[in-house]
């Protein structure tokens, strides 16, 4: 978990600097990129910090709530909350591109982080409610603090509000759009219009498959989440669903490099510059 932790955590400010160094990167797409990898950074910043506890109390075989256990917990919640909706602002500002092409309003810098800022209101402002109610708790099992799976309606809202609100709304946005491209191709269009469609769609769809990475690889910890309402999760369940938690992030973080082509091109800038670059020889 801690080398799948450090290497999101990296990658992630290796972007964030390629992204703020590169001016062909100052686009509200790529600021909405930006905020994934600000996400992942903190994300995995506060992963980090969990499982290091976690090791060092193994290590030293010891019980102990360290300080601040119950805050970094919260922060787990609160930065992997804001890590989906950042793939759901995406998937938002590439329908307002396809359907509204035209209200230019809606596609500027101050509208997408004004959607950003609410997101990260959002995100700080729904786990209270199992903060201030003292739902999460140290596990002695796992050595973490994180709000006990069972049958409550704690544990659904928090399922709902961090999962099923980003992923179905993202499904939701996908499906509108692929019909909303099949009557542009069945009507006649402008010759620029239909093809600027298709791609933005390719985006939606490049962010459907970063969701069906979180959803495939977390299926652990959504597994564990329903047996606990029949009270038969096993004893070390934090564990297992952790491990495979921070494969999904490290995947994201790289899958979304890989879609993200202004980001590559950036990349093979820096590289081709390193290259080309004439080291003269030592007499």
């Amino acid at each position: 978990m801690i080398i799948c932790n450090v290497s999101a955590i990296t990658l992630a400010i290796i972007f964030l600097i390629l992204i703020i160094l590169d001016r062909t990167c100052h686009t509200v797409p790529m600021m909405l990129v930006a905020n994934s990898c600000l996400a992942t950074l903190m994300f995995g910043s506060a992963m980090l910090s969990l499982t290091s506890f976690t090791l060092q109390n193994d290590l030293k075989q010891i019980q102990y709530q360290f300080p601040f256990c119950v805050f970094i917990g919260y922060a787990t919640y609160v930065t992997c909350t804001i890590q989906n909706y950042s793939l759901l602002l995406q998937a938002i500002y590439r329908y307002l591109l396809i359907v509204h092409p035209n209200r230019l309003f809606w596609h500027s810098y101050r509208i997408q982080l004004m959607f950003i800022c609410i997101s990260w209101i959002i995100a700080i402002v729904l786990p209270m409610e199992y903060l201030f109610t003292g739902e999460i708790i140290y596990n002695v099992d796992n050595q973490i603090c994180q709000m006990t799976l069972r049958f409550s309606f704690s544990v659904i809202y928090m399922a709902f509000c961090l999962f099923g609100i980003p992923v179905s709304m993202i499904m939701f946005i996908y499906f509108l759009l692929v019909r909303y491209v099949k009557q542009m191709s069945a009507n006649v269009r402008p010759t620029n219009t239909l093809p600027r469609a298709q791609r933005d769609l390719k985006m939606v769809r490049r962010i459907v498959i970063l969701v069906m990475i979180l959803v495939t690889i977390c299926f652990p910890y959504q597994l564990f989440l329903i047996m606990s309402f029949f009270n038969s999760t096993p004893k070390h369940n934090f564990r297992i669903a952790f491990i495979f938690g921070d494969t999904a992030m490290l995947c994201v973080i790289i899958t979304l490099f890989q879609f993200t082509d202004p980001l590559k091109m950036s990349l093979m800038k820096i590289v081709n510059r390193r290259a080309n670059m004439v080291i003269p020889a030592v007499s």
